[in-house]
């Protein structure tokens, strides 16, 4: 099919960037054309291609000679048995030299590079490569690697990517979302504004990445078309000095607007994001703690989203829980009952306040009330135990304020652990090494299986070290982390850990909520996608002792949550599919599972590499 391209000059930064849009799925972004600089700047317009001019004969004659020096490939049937593949080409032998590739390359940032650099040219390897070594590739296109993806960004920046939308096209967010090439056919965006990047920071437009490669990990996972994808970021500014200063930054040079200008502008790019895609889910991704709370709860109910960092890794820890406490009540006669674990959350971020929320439906199943659920769980932040008569509490902490403590405040994490003595201690404080061994014997003295789960990414900022968990609570350990970690074996024994990253739920909660075309994400159906986690584990997982399945099955397990999200909309009306309501579970997860993407054949994309020649 041809293509008819539209050149869009956006004048939010002060150079300003020409760019042209094209249908191809594998690109999703704008092909950027010559940069040109302007004094003022006009508001966006579109520009049709200039009518071709007739070149002379000296031009022509120079035309053709220099493609005389450029091979001509075939194309069509057979073609790959003549000419330029005469060298008996292979697909898969050309996916095993592509690893080596990317296996001889030392430097997980070089790597990074390596594979987006494959995803631009030639997709269909890329995503087969994704798929078929998950566990490998998913800590170099997510965390941890992405995190230095985002730091340097706007230094290994090589072509743009996704939709960067800035402050200056307020009034005006409508047209430049109307510009996105794949508009009839987008369904899942991951929109940040950088403002707080992993556990990194303010990383302004730097943030991208973050975007770029949650999407990924839909298309992988869940079998989202990559055309369907939409990443974008929001610049508002930054209020890092270093990136202010620095000259290769790719984003406005200015301080982060105020909280009245955002909550404008946020309004429009919602109400925009609703007209130009009618049937597009937003997934908000690291905003900073109070922002993710307030427009998660001022959006929810009005537009189709959810907060990956609340909502989602709430999903993900409620599902790892549920497994591991099963483990730590069944160790014996001074093991705690269900009903009897106390957790500690050491950070209080909206990651750490948002897992904990989502942690008391653990509490409220076994038949517990909401305020006795509540009392099974402290918070602490920097400044230590959170509890009511303390002074300085931000809003969204003050829900886990502890009433039955009034003395003065407690800090050091060992003091709280000997106050408490928690069954588990979750961390999201992204503090590097912040469970020393002495945290981990005491919990070890305390429990006979100690539940500890350091999540914060990427794994420098990780609380705790897989091995040295392993060591130094003699093997009793039921671990998950946020970033991947190798099996380690200690005294002879096999030790396999958990990852309870959110990679697990979003792809399948995102799936399941596009295809019964949920009017709203419920907090049920956030809740559902936990259980139906909690309860994928095959019974060699179980007996190996591990609280969530291998990466390998993320397809079939994203099916299965995909599956328990639409039957959870169904129950509370919030499907807008018909359709679907009628199948039996049988029939609804082959429904499912037939819409997951796949990459083309063998054929195909070996015909697709050599057209890219």
């Amino acid at each position: 099919m041809g293509l008819r391209p539209c050149t869009i000059v956006s004048h939010s930064h002060p150079l300003s960037n020409t760019f042209t849009c094209t249908r191809n799925f594998s690109k999703r972004a704008f092909k950027q054309a010559a940069p040109s600089v302007t004094a003022s700047a006009p508001p966006l317009h579109f520009k049709r291609p200039e009518p071709s001019v007739p070149q002379s004969a000296e031009a022509r004659s120079s035309r053709s000679a220099m493609n005389i020096l450029k091979p001509t490939i075939p194309s069509g049937k057979g073609a790959l048995d003549t000419g330029y593949f005469r060298a008996n080409f292979s697909s898969q032998i050309h996916r095993e030299r592509t690893l080596l590739q990317l296996r001889d390359k030392s430097d997980p940032l070089e790597k990074y590079i390596f594979l987006n650099g494959l995803k631009e040219r030639d997709p269909n390897l890329f995503y087969t490569l994704l798929g078929q070594h998950l566990p490998e590739l998913t800590p170099l296109v997510y965390t941890p690697v992405i995190g230095q993806a985002c730091l340097n960004y706007s230094h290994i920046y090589r072509r743009p990517e996704g939709l960067i939308i800035s402050h200056k096209d307020k009034g005006r967010i409508r047209e430049v979302l109307k510009a996105w090439p794949n508009r009839d056919l987008a369904r899942i965006a991951v929109v940040t504004d950088g403002s707080r990047i992993l556990g990194l920071g303010d990383l302004g437009v730097n943030g991208l990445p973050i975007s770029l490669g949650k999407l990924d990990l839909y298309i992988a996972g869940a079998g989202i078309r990559p055309e369907s994808t939409l990443p974008i970021c929001l610049d508002l500014g930054t209020n890092t000095e270093k990136y202010l200063k620095d000259p290769l930054y790719l984003g406005l040079r200015q301080k982060r607007v105020s909280h009245r200008e955002m909550n404008e502008f946020m309004e429009e790019f919602m109400a925009a994001m609703k007209e130009v895609f009618p049937k597009l889910l937003v997934q908000f991704e690291d905003f900073s703690t109070e922002n993710a709370f307030f427009y998660l709860d001022a959006f929810r109910e009005r537009y189709q989203c959810f907060n990956d960092d609340i909502q989602g890794t709430g999903s993900v820890v409620l599902a790892g829980f549920r497994n591991a406490a099963q483990i730590a009540s069944g160790a014996g006669v001074n093991a705690p009952p269900l009903t009897g674990h106390r957790v500690l959350f050491y950070g209080s971020g909206s990651a750490g306040v948002g897992v904990a929320k989502q942690l008391m439906s653990f509490f409220t199943n076994l038949g517990m009330t909401e305020q006795e659920a509540k009392e099974r769980i402290w918070t602490v932040d920097s400044r230590g135990l959170i509890y009511e008569g303390r002074a300085g509490v931000i809003e969204h902490k003050k829900y886990f304020a502890r009433k039955d403590y009034s003395g003065p405040p407690m800090k050091g994490l060992k003091n709280i652990i000997e106050y408490v003595k928690p069954t588990a201690l979750l961390g999201l404080s992204t503090q590097r090494g912040a469970f020393t061994k002495e945290i981990v014997e005491l919990m070890t003295a305390l429990n006979p299986r100690p539940i500890i789960f350091p999540l914060s990414n990427p794994s420098s900022l990780c609380e705790l070290e897989y091995s040295n968990a392993v060591e130094w609570s003699s093997g009793k350990v039921v671990f998950a982390s946020g970033s991947p970690y190798n099996a380690i074996e200690w005294q002879g024994k096999k030790y396999e850990p958990g990852q309870g990253n959110n990679m697990y739920v979003f792809p399948g909660i995102g799936l399941g909520s596009i295809l019964c075309e949920a009017a709203k994400v419920t907090n049920g159906m956030i809740e559902k996608a936990a259980m139906s986690l909690a309860g994928s584990l095959t019974t060699e997982e179980i007996a190996d002792g591990l609280i969530y399945p291998r990466l390998v099955r993320i397809r079939e397990v994203s099916a299965r949550i995909a599956l328990g999200v639409i039957r959870q909309a169904q129950n509370e009306r919030v499907d807008q599919n018909a359709s679907l309501r009628d199948l039996s579970d049988g029939d609804l997860l082959a429904y499912i599972k037939r819409k997951m993407w796949e990459p083309s054949s063998v054929e195909s994309e070996a015909k697709g590499y050599q057209s890219k020649l």
